[in-house]
């Protein structure tokens, strides 16, 4: 998919292709061209279908999912259009299509597409559309593939990273560390983009930091450490001061001073006596190279006997010169434990060296956590202020899919429905209009559909609510606020208004907003109370 310049000009708005170039119509499945062939054949692609995309089932074992992907989405509509390499290579996959049809493709765009979505970054529920996409079907029927694949791993990723920051707590700093462990390269970065919209403050992944201005974080690895023998090896000693008055002729040897220092304070003395002189090197070296960010990561040998003495060397002969430093990873061992013990050593060398501030060093933890490992150090007692996490983040270990599925429910104005013995199969037919409903409390109470031309639900008014599948079960709500949840974010070439794409960081606020907002039942880790998803039907609406 080619875009104009930069992207498909709206008016005076141009709006960027999608992230990924492999984002093209090509991005399908062949029935999906099959069916839009069938459709043309028929005379039928122009018949005014409305598709609804939704998912059956939270994740993760939960009770809430964050939805994600809408932008990419309408980067794809505004852009999307087959070149003619394109239509020759779907002609050669359907043989015996006519030249007509070629013909159709090359003419096609979503410029007779209408989207409406509930805004990216909200807490969602099963059943409920995500997006409600309308449109001739010949083309919204191309449409669903790629969708599909925009949204499914957007939000699985976005809720598992909430689910994180959720374990983790509001004080703590989570970045995400997981491109090496993800599925590719576009899933390196895709998780990069969704882990933030879902709660995390950072990444590692540049790339990700250079397209949506995500915040980076890293410092060195255990090979940094192990490629260093001694600190002959360190060629230039000079350290300017941070205010650039004064200037150390030799750093190291002030560092190897401040070790001794340590090493025969009164209460330090018993917990090492040599540290390892390679280690020590490395740390010396990277505080040359970064004396206004140092971190350390301090377990490559011993993490107490040595890691920890001679990263407070090195931070004390950086405070001498006006530089703080912010602090260690821990990367291996018993993590709550060694937290509590750097913390004590911090705090130590505060008081017997008066040091202000040293105590309050930032601990940083690594090495395969998840929500189970967090949850059990939380229990334990630690003194860890950031979680670097990577695997189970971006990998969505626990879970490999969310199941959104995107299933037709109306055309020509007639309602359609997909049966099925599995009752969570069938869909619900019909234009719908989804609302949330708020308590007095503030707390949403429940999310209901209702048919297009249904009157909406008034605050103060009491409705009845009905189970989606299950007659018995209803109930009177009496809401206190009504917020309709779908919005128009793509009309096409239509001239009224629409939905302006927010940046990434107003999508992330969104995001901890409505997290905040919920019902801590909803949102607990263990047995959660599952979030109420009805229908308020005031007529004839649901007697299919």
């Amino acid at each position: 998919m080619e875009p104009k310049e930069n992207g498909s000009e709206l008016g005076q708005k141009i709006i960027d292709g999608p992230t990924n170039p492999m984002v093209t119509p090509l991005l399908n499945d062949l029935y999906q061209f099959t069916m839009a062939y069938a459709y043309w054949k028929a005379g039928k692609h122009n018949e005014r279908s409305v598709f609804d995309l939704y998912f059956r089932k939270n994740p993760f074992g939960g009770e809430y999912t964050v939805f994600a992907g809408l932008e990419e989405c309408v980067k794809f509509l505004a852009n999307f259009k087959l070149t003619d390499e394109e239509i020759d290579f779907v002609q050669e996959c359907l043989p015996g299509s006519e030249e007509a049809f070629c013909d159709y493709l090359r003419g096609l765009d979503c410029s007779d597409v209408e989207v409406y979505a509930i805004p990216e970054g909200s807490v969602v529920f099963p059943k409920v559309p995500l997006m409600r996409v309308e449109g001739p079907v010949g083309v919204v029927q191309l449409l669903e593939t790629p969708f599909l694949n925009l949204v499914n791993f957007a939000s699985l990723v976005a809720t598992n990273a909430a689910r994180h920051r959720f374990v983790a707590g509001k004080s703590k700093s989570l970045l995400e560390f997981g491109a090496r462990r993800a599925q590719g390269p576009d899933g390196a970065i895709s998780a990069s983009k969704y882990c933030y919209l879902g709660g995390f403050d950072a990444t590692s992944n540049v790339a990700a930091g250079k397209l949506f201005g995500i915040p980076l974080r890293g410092t060195h690895s255990h090979a940094y450490v192990s490629s260093f023998m001694s600190t002959d090896e360190i060629v230039d000693k000079v350290l300017r001061s941070a205010d650039g008055k004064t200037t150390c002729e030799d750093f190291v040897s002030h560092v190897q001073t401040w070790l001794k220092k340590i090493q025969y304070s009164p209460s330090l003395s018993g917990i090492f006596s040599e540290t390892n002189q390679s280690e020590l090197a490395a740390f010396t070296s990277y505080a040359l190279a970064f004396p206004k960010t140092f971190l350390a990561l301090v377990d490559t040998y011993d993490v107490m006997k040595s890691g920890i003495p001679n990263f407070c060397a090195v931070a004390l002969a950086l405070n001498d010169f006006g530089y703080k430093a912010l602090g260690i990873r821990l990367d291996s061992g018993d993590l709550a434990y060694l937290s509590r013990e750097a913390r004590n050593f911090f705090c130590t060398v505060e008081r017997e060296l008066k040091v202000p501030g040293f105590g309050k060093m930032v601990v940083t933890a690594s090495n395969d956590l998840n929500e189970e490992t967090i949850d059990a150090l939380n229990k334990q007692g630690h003194e860890v202020d950031a979680f670097g996490i990577g695997t189970y983040l971006v990998t969505c270990y626990s879970q490999a899919a969310l199941g959104c599925v995107f299933k037709l429910v109306e055309i020509n104005n007639q309602p359609r429905i997909k049966l099925s013995e599995d009752v969570t199969k069938v869909s619900i037919p019909c234009k719908k209009r989804s609302y949330r409903l708020y308590g007095k409390e503030g707390y949403p109470l429940v999310d209901i559909m209702t048919g297009e031309n249904e009157p909406p639900p008034k605050v103060g008014e009491r409705l009845l609510c009905r189970h989606p599948f299950n007659e018995s079960k209803r109930a009177y709500v009496v809401p206190q606020r009504v917020e309709e949840l779908l919005k128009c974010y793509w009309r096409g070439s239509a001239d009224e208004a629409r939905e302006v794409l927010p940046p990434l960081k107003e999508i992330r606020d969104r995001c901890i907003k409505q997290l905040e907002n919920m019902r801590p039942d909803h949102m607990r880790r263990l047995n959660p109370t599952p979030y109420k998803v009805w229908f308020y039907p005031t007529n004839m609406f649901f007697s299919f």
